[in-house]
């Protein structure tokens, strides 16, 4: 069976992700210096529901292990986020954004910048909390603080050089593979110990059965959400050019149900558990802030509800951001798009806003519901956080989005070869 050169090149590129991937999870093994192995395990063993914990699913485990790569990629993604921000309130991005090129190239740089003060900020951070650990640190001062935060954000830039490398010269979403990579290598683990638990009897069979049926319902129920399009009718009119007619042709404007994909999870679950993880640290003996820390963690009605509330929040925060329909109906107006029965312009916003606006409600709800499930088993269960609604919904959206391109290039070599293949027959 003979290959073409397109087949080769996406063969090359999974097997280039699949070498990167490897070289991310041989990083997540190699520990900082100057910490007690033993009394990392016993820090962590007491902080699974923290913040700690959360991280730890998108380091891939690294901060369990206290690796070069604990602080994984979410330095970068947080960095992106807040210039993705800005360029929807400020005018310097939003002329760096219209310049298109160049534009992008500084706003990559400024990303750039900007992760390096956050690993610095956050590894700063970690350091200390590492020193206020009785016996964590062997040597503990400003000698460990400098090379530990030296060492973090070097970690971090490579990370994001890996996931920059995997875009342009890999298949799928660099950034997103990492993060996916991470929590798909410690899911077997976090099935191990799930069965080990019902070994010993901590769970039930009849629980250890009910917790697989659940994550197989969620995961068909996230692959038909994710799929799940709005498709807007959109008319063009004929235009005629000297003796022949153009045009009249019709489109549509698709629209998901989640535009703002796991963000708001994300977000939601690291400003909800800054209480719980300041008290595992003892950052607080504070009788007042332990009573009121003791209602943020994970099965209180409290903890619940403002969950939901920040997963909804984010979504349409995050979802106006990233879409304007103002812009969206100036550009058909401008290419002489319209949607029947709909007045080009204003009126032509304020129906796809109306469309958008409930699209994300059912889309908040949705990312609410697949979170906050398995949140009630992990409260009452002593579940590994791999197995939660935001590890699940992350493994999930990153594997349809891989999927998916990998099918467009199969596709489009397919084409190709049906275009050389008519061009010789004739």
């Amino acid at each position: 069976m003979s290959t073409t050169p397109q087949s080769n090149d996406l063969k090359n590129r999974i097997l280039f992700t699949i070498f990167i991937l490897s070289i991310y999870r041989l990083g997540t093994f190699v520990p900082l210096p100057g910490i007690d192995p033993s009394q990392l395990q016993t820090m962590m063993e007491g902080n699974q529901k923290g913040l700690l914990g959360m991280f730890n699913v998108f380091a891939g485990g690294a901060i369990s292990r206290m690796a070069i790569f604990a602080l994984g990629i979410m330095p970068y993604i947080s960095s992106s986020i807040i210039v993705q921000l800005l360029t929807g309130v400020s005018d310097y991005f939003k002329n760096l954004k219209s310049q298109g090129e160049i534009g992008r190239k500084k706003i990559t740089q400024i990303t750039r910048y900007g992760t390096v003060l956050l690993a610095t900020i956050q590894g700063y951070g970690l350091s200390v909390g590492l020193e206020s650990s009785p016996n964590l640190v062997i040597n503990p001062g400003a000698f460990f603080k400098i090379s530990t935060v030296t060492t973090i954000v070097a970690g971090t830039m490579f990370l994001m050089w890996l996931g920059e490398q995997i875009t342009q010269r890999g298949i799928g979403n660099g950034i997103s593979l990492i993060i996916f990579a991470g929590i798909v290598a410690e899911i077997p683990r976090a099935l191990v110990t799930t069965f080990e638990l019902g070994r010993t009897g901590a769970i039930s069979a009849f629980m250890i059965i009910a917790i697989l049926v659940l994550l197989v319902l969620s995961i068909m129920f996230i692959v038909f959400m994710e799929r799940a399009l709005r498709k807007i009718l959109i008319n063009y009119p004929k235009r005629q050019m000297g003796n022949k007619m153009y045009g009249g042709d019709s489109s549509h404007l698709p629209l998901k149900i989640n535009s703002a994909g796991v963000i708001p999870a994300i977000f939601a679950s690291a400003i909800l558990l800054l209480p719980v993880t300041f008290s595992n640290f003892n950052f607080s003996d504070n009788e007042l802030f332990l009573n009121i820390s003791s209602y943020f963690s994970q099965g209180q009605p409290l903890y619940m509800l403002l969950y939901a509330s920040a997963i909804i929040f984010f979504t349409f925060f995050y979802t106006s951001i990233t879409f304007n329909p103002v812009e969206t109906a100036e550009n058909l107006r401008k290419y002489g798009g319209f949607i029947p029965g709909i007045r080009p312009g204003e009126s032509t916003a304020l129906y796809i806003d109306t469309i958008l606006t409930r699209l994300t409600t059912i889309g908040s709800l949705y990312l609410a519901l697949v979170c906050l499930m398995p949140e009630f088993l992990i409260a009452n269960y002593p579940i590994p956080f791999y197995l939660g609604g935001t590890s699940i919904l992350i493994v999930v959206v990153v594997a349809i989005d891989t999927v998916t391109q990998v099918q467009t290039r199969l596709m489009s070599s397919q084409y190709e070869q049906l275009i050389k293949k008519t061009k010789f027959g004739r």
